[in-house]
C-alpha cells in the first residue's frame, strides 16, 4: 500500500483574484501548455460529442514509436509537442503533425534524471509551453531550454542543477515551466533558489526566490494569480503552497496543512478561486484562506479532507465544485468546504481534464472515460481502451488527456492516439 501511494504521488493554482492566462498567442482552442489554456484543467472548445459510441470516438490515428515517458502532450495550431526519451542517456522534445502524428523535428535537452530512482519509473516528465514563436521545455535532469517552433533550434539553455544548484526529487524534475509575460517561472530546488525568474528571451536571471527549507524540488508546477492587488505565483514545493511575488520572488505566504507527512511528495497543481487556493497530496486535499492587508497576508485553513482529490491526475474546479480523483475514485466536492457530493470508482484513478460541459478521464489503466461534469451524481457517457497499448510493467499510464481544435490526444509511454471528438 505504502509503495502503491508513493507510486501516484511520484509522478508525472483577503481581495480578489484572477487567474491569469499565459500570455501565448495560441487560440482558444488550442492546448499550449500544462492544463491547458489558464493552467486549470479547462478548454473552451464546444460542439463536442456527448455520448461515446461503442468502443469509443473515431480514432483519427495511432503512433507507437514516440519514444517512453509520462510527459503529457501540448497542441498549437498544426503541430504536436511533446517530451520522451530514448534509454537513460537521451531525452528529446519533439514535434508532429497534429493532423497524422508524423515526426517533424527532434531536439535533445540532456539525460533522464536520476535513473536509479526508488521504486524506480524514470524517463521524461513535464509538459512543454509553447509562447508565439518559441517553446520551453525542461528536461527530468533539470535541462530547460527555449528553442524555436518551426525548427527545434535552441535559442538559449540553462540547468536547473548546475546553474542554480538544484536538487531534483527523488522522481527527478517533473514540473512544466510557467511563462507569465516577459519570464519564465521554474522551481530548481534549494533554499536559495526554491523558484527562480529568467528572461523568457535570454535565459538571464531576473530574480531567485530563498525559501526556508526547501532543499529539494517537489513535483508540481506553477500557476499566476493575483490576490490583494499583488500578482504572485503559487507552487506547490516540498515543505507546502507558497506564493511569491512576481516582481520579485520574495515570499508572501506558506501553507503546509495538506502536506504529506508520510512521504513529503506533491504533484497536484493548486487550484485557485477567489481567495482560496486548493492542494492536495496523499494524506488528503484542503484550502487555504488568504486575507491581504497592507501588502502582506495571513493565511488560514478552510479545510482539510482526507477524500479529496489529491492524485497525480489533478483535479478541475467548475464554479462551486471540484473534481478529480483520490484513490480509486472519480469525486465530485465542493470547493470551499470539501464536502463530497458525489464518488465513484468508474476507472478507477486517472487524470481529469474539461470541455463542453463533460470531464475526460485518462485512467492509470490505461482506459479513457466520458464523464457529464455535474454535482448531481456519477453519469458516465462512454469509455473505451485505446489500442495496442504498451507493456507498462509496474508503472501506470499517467499522463493526462488533453483536448485541441476538436481532438482528443492520449499519451501513454510509448504510444500516441489522436481521437475525433467533434460532432458532425
Amino acid at each position: 500500500m505504502k509503495i502503491r501511494n508513493i507510486q501516484r504521488i511520484a509522478l508525472a493554482a483577503c481581495g480578489v483574484l484572477a487567474l491569469i492566462a499565459v500570455g501565448t498567442m495560441a487560440k482558444a482552442d488550442d492546448w499550449a501548455q500544462w492544463r491547458g489554456p489558464k493552467r486549470d484543467g479547462i478548454s473552451l472548445e464546444k460542439g463536442l460529442l456527448k455520448v461515446w459510441p461503442a468502443g469509443g470516438p473515431k480514432l483519427a490515428w495511432q503512433v507507437k514509436d514516440i519514444g517512453s515517458g509520462y510527459s503529457t502532450p501540448v497542441v498549437v495550431g498544426n503541430r504536436l509537442y511533446v517530451l520522451s526519451n530514448e534509454g537513460l542517456e537521451n531525452e528529446f522534445v519533439r514535434a508532429y503533425s497534429a493532423a497524422n502524428g508524423k515526426l517533424i523535428w527532434s531536439t535533445r535537452l540532456g539525460s533522464v534524471g536520476n535513473p536509479k530512482q526508488q521504486p524506480s519509473y524514470p524517463g521524461s516528465r513535464t509538459t512543454a509551453t509553447v509562447d508565439g514563436k518559441l517553446l520551453y521545455a525542461l528536461g527530468s535532469d533539470g535541462d530547460l531550454a527555449c528553442v524555436e517552433t518551426a525548427t527545434g533550434k535552441i535559442v538559449w539553455k540553462k540547468s536547473l542543477r548546475t546553474d542554480f544548484g538544484g536538487t531534483a526529487g527523488v522522481w527527478a524534475y517533473s514540473e512544466s515551466p510557467l511563462i507569465d509575460g516577459n519570464k519564465v517561472i521554474v522551481s530548481p530546488g534549494n533554499e536559495a533558489a526554491a523558484m527562480v525568474a529568467l528572461d523568457k528571451k535570454t535565459g538571464a536571471t531576473l530574480w531567485k526566490s530563498a525559501i526556508p527549507g526547501e532543499k529539494a524540488a517537489s513535483y508540481a508546477s506553477a500557476i499566476a494569480v493575483e490576490i490583494g492587488g499583488v500578482r504572485q505565483y503559487v507552487q506547490y514545493l516540498s515543505k507546502g503552497v507558497v506564493g511569491v511575488e512576481a516582481a520579485t520572488g520574495k515570499l508572501l505566504w506558506r501553507y503546509d496543512k495538506t502536506l504529506d507527512t508520510r512521504f513529503g511528495m506533491h504533484s497536484l497543481t493548486p487550484v485557485a478561486s477567489a481567495n482560496m487556493i486548493y492542494s492536495g497530496a496523499a494524506a488528503g486535499g484542503g484550502v487555504a484562506k488568504l486575507t491581504a492587508a497592507a501588502g502582506s497576508f495571513s493565511v488560514n485553513s478552510a479545510y482539510v479532507e482526507r477524500k479529496a482529490p489529491n492524485g497525480l491526475g489533478g483535479a478541475v474546479r467548475l464554479g462551486e465544485f471540484l473534481y478529480g480523483t483520490s484513490g480509486p475514485v472519480l469525486l465530485c466536492t465542493e470547493f470551499a468546504t470539501g464536502k463530497v457530493r458525489w464518488e465513484e470508482r468508474g476507472i478507477g484513478a486517472g487524470a481529469v481534464c474539461y470541455a463542453d460541459g463533460l470531464l475526460f478521464v485518462h485512467g492509470e489503466s490505461g482506459e479513457v472515460a466520458l464523464v457529464e461534469a455535474t454535482p448531481d451524481g456519477y453519469k458516465e457517457k462512454g469509455r473505451f481502451s485505446p489500442p495496442a497499448q504498451p507493456d507498462r510493467g509496474q508503472s501506470k499510464a499517467w499522463a493526462h488527456p488533453i483536448i485541441a481544435n476538436g481532438k482528443l490526444y492520449i499519451r501513454d509511454l510509448n504510444c500516441l492516439w489522436c481521437y475525433d471528438i467533434k460532432k458532425n
